[in-house]
């Protein structure tokens, strides 16, 4: 058994990844890469991929009334990117995607115990990659932290960028839930943004703001939100049939973040918000701007006795 092996749990029905070996009969499991347990080797058993496409073949001709549709890839957003593609079962390219409209000079190294090693430098045209090292899923313990610097420029571009230094530490309860559909590559990866910049909330800032909307209307109070909102679209509007799921989405992402606006400007110390286990795509919205926003202390999934995967709590400083 290696990192990265999808696996069985012999006591049960469910199926996770083996993200650590902890010792010789002890492996730590991913459960639907969301929540890691420890388990006895003998307790596991490796699911082969012959295995896995014979039972999707036997389920399609069996059971067609359960067959699922296809789902699209999320696309990913412009920006510039570190893709790590299987190669093979355990062997991974770790890949510089340019997925921007600019040229990107960039350099990269590994960084060891405080000690460095440089690795690759180019200049990167818009959409274009580069494979700047390639690493073992069975080595994932060992793997060192990833130090890309760059600065993106373009001839006759109105804005010069500054230089961005972005250290990627590579960990095992994340790592595994990164996957998606890398741009430029088309392939599937495990994707990391590295031009994303943190986000500066203000409190005062934000009552400034709503103080602003008390003067334009006298019948306005702030008050802070339910200590759970659910985001689900039939609690926000009566009818939705005519929507489409992009016009859900921006109306739920526009009520996540009224709520969350008004829980920092009263102090509230923790809210949930309740997104649904669906596809994910509204998880996964709420919490790349959460990871964004320095006035989170921290956010996981709430209580999964009560809402399964299906809300996350967000503690505020």
């Amino acid at each position: 058994m290696n990192v990265g092996d999808r696996v069985r749990l012999m006591s049960g029905r469910e199926e996770g990844i083996i993200t650590r070996l902890l010792d010789n009969n002890i492996v730590e499991v991913a459960i639907d890469n969301d929540f890691t347990i420890p388990v006895a080797k003998r307790e596991v058993v490796v699911i082969a991929a012959e295995e896995k496409k014979y039972m999707q073949q036997d389920d399609d001709v069996i059971q067609p009334s359960k067959r699922k549709e296809p789902v699209a890839p999320v696309l990913a957003a412009q920006g510039i990117y570190l893709a790590l593609v299987h190669q093979s079962d355990e062997l991974l390219a770790v890949t510089v995607v340019n997925n921007s409209d600019y040229d990107v000079l960039f350099t990269s190294g590994e960084e060891r115990e405080k000690n460095y090693r440089g690795l690759q430098n180019d200049k990167l045209a818009p959409k274009a990659t580069r494979v700047i090292t390639h690493y073992h899923l069975k080595e994932f313990e060992k793997w060192p932290n990833l130090l890309i610097q760059f600065i993106q420029h373009r001839n006759g571009s109105p804005t010069m960028f500054e230089p961005v230094v972005k250290r990627v530490q590579f960990k095992a309860s994340s790592f595994y839930k990164s996957k998606r559909t890398a741009p430029v590559l088309n392939k599937e990866a495990y994707l990391f943004q590295l031009d994303q910049k943190p986000v500066s909330v203000d409190p005062n800032k934000i009552k400034e703001q709503l103080s602003e909307a008390v003067e334009k209307s006298e019948n306005y109070k702030l008050t802070a939100p339910e200590h759970e909102v659910d985001l689900h679209i039939e609690k926000l509007v009566e009818d939705h049939s005519g929507m489409s799921n992009n016009a859900i989405l921006k109306l739920q992402l526009e009520r996540f973040q009224d709520a969350l606006d008004r829980a920092m400007a009263t102090n509230m110390h923790e809210i949930v918000f309740i997104h649904g286990a669906g596809n994910g795509v509204l998880r996964k919205e709420l919490q790349k701007i959460l990871s964004r926003i320095q006035g989170i202390k921290f956010f996981e999934d709430a209580r999964k006795e009560k809402f399964g995967f299906g809300a996350t709590l967000v503690r505020l400083k």
